[in-house]
């Protein structure tokens, strides 16, 4: 690659205000601070005696992102129990914000873009919010528990903050505010025989984002038959969660003995292939929806109004009429090198040709054991978005063929492998529906 400024100004990031940091720092090692001004959610205790020895912070909360050591194999460890078994993963970090009273419906319908009137008592949707310039703000699955009352299960961003400056002065007749509710996954091939023996038959019936009410010794809970894998798999919403953890977690333990569970962390690897985003790594309040997969996010039908809806499209219409409003657009990638078998530290860079100049970078890399290669999500310059367009990304030393010498990589279609609960972006591409914009 040509020499240039530490953060490649060769990549056109023309339509952000605060770029991508794209420096390539590599691996900084240091000892993260365990105080009292990030939270410990209550399953955090467990985790550690789970074997947790590595956390990062989400939401302004520590979460757990690894279980077994690098030298016992590491996070491709994990995906094996994930996709041949059962695993439980603390969630926590997905903070329930709570929206309750009499014009909930329609305060939740002017935050997100679907139609939350659509939306059925106790039954879940994965939506995005947006700010009033079409960047997505969170993309969080939102439970309806009932004509009045619907949580936000939040990814990495403050959401709560936000929709509660949305509705002040107030607004809509609703409450809004974080409750003590604390999530965690049940995600595998055996997830069901497991939530079948803590809840009974009738978990079998839960459809694709259906919700049920239930008990784990005498504790109430929420399930929902949803993940962040693309493997069939639950969360578990347990109510009064600061006092109740423990029961929680135990009995699970005690459940998936006989299915081989197994605690883990947010399996990442599995959810690239699945083309499942993630806040703040794949996207941001500075991207659009139709920058990332997101377009079927945007309906073209939705009467009411919505934050964002005018920038959002307005952007369409150019995007329609040839002049989209970003530089950069999203991707999938299969690429080269070696087993890509940890999380990247930096968003590494991709270039036309191996000795040009950067003009995109990659998000979120990982190896596909299924795929026998390495895959990623990224970004690169529209004109390079067709499938089978070469790539050249320049990964760290560790990964490459030849040290000092990126690697081919080629854009291919996302997801790179059928999901087992597919979102709506693949049902619709399933039913030959436009899902694109």
């Amino acid at each position: 690659m040509k020499p240039n400024h530490p953060n490649s100004p060769t990549v056109d990031q023309s339509d952000r205000t605060v770029p991508i940091n794209l420096r390539q720092s590599g691996p900084t090692p240091v000892q993260m601070l365990i105080d009292t001004r990030v939270r410990k959610s209550p399953y955090w205790q467990l985790s550690m005696e789970a074997g947790c020895w590595r956390a990062s912070v989400y939401n302004r909360m520590y979460h757990p992102r690894g279980y077994v050591a690098h030298e016992d194999g590491g996070a491709m460890v994990e995906y094996d129990a994930l996709v041949n078994h059962v695993t439980l993963w603390n969630v926590a970090v997905e903070r329930q914000i709570r929206v309750k009273g009499p014009q909930a419906e329609d305060f939740v319908n002017y935050v997100i873009t679907r139609d939350a009137t659509r939306i059925p008592v106790m039954h879940a949707r994965y939506v995005i919010l947006c700010n009033e310039e079409g960047g997505i703000l969170n993309d969080p699955v939102l439970l309806r528990i009932s004509e009045d009352e619907f949580w936000f299960s939040l990814s990495d961003s403050d959401l709560m903050l936000w929709l509660q400056g949305v509705n002040t002065p107030r607004r809509f007749d609703v409450d809004i505010r974080e409750i003590d509710v604390a999530p965690v996954q049940i995600q595998g091939p055996k997830s069901v025989d497991l939530m079948a023996d803590l809840f009974g038959p009738e978990v079998r019936e839960v459809p694709s984002y259906g919700l049920m009410s239930g008990t784990v010794e005498g504790r109430e809970v929420i399930v929902s038959q949803t993940g962040f894998s693309g493997e069939k798999g639950y969360e578990i919403y347990l109510h009064d969660a600061t006092l109740h953890a423990e029961v929680l977690w135990n009995a699970i333990l005690r459940a998936g003995e006989r299915h081989q569970l197994q605690v883990i962390a947010p399996a990442h690897h599995r959810r690239v292939a699945a083309g499942i985003l993630s806040w703040g790594q794949d996207m941001d309040q500075e991207t659009l929806p139709f920058q990332t997969n997101l377009a079927y996010q945007v309906p073209r039908h939705k009467e009411a109004d919505y934050i964002g809806k005018a920038s959002l499209e307005a952007a369409r219409q150019q995007i329609e009429a040839g002049t989209p409003p970003f530089a950069l657009q999203m991707v999938g990638i299969r690429m080269g090198g070696q087993r890509i078998d940890d999380y990247a530290p930096d968003f590494w860079l991709i270039s036309a040709t191996h000795d040009g100049d950067a003009v995109g970078y990659v998000t979120s890399p990982w190896f596909s054991p299924e795929l026998g290669q390495n895959i990623a999500l990224g970004y690169v310059p529209l004109a390079m978005t067709s499938l089978e367009t070469e790539l050249w990304i320049h990964v760290p030393d560790r990964y490459a063929d030849v040290i000092g010498r990126p690697v081919a990589g080629e854009v291919v279609e996302v997801p790179f492998r059928p999901s087992v609960n597919p979102n709506q972006r693949e049902r619709l591409r399933g039913k030959g529906q436009d899902a694109a914009v």
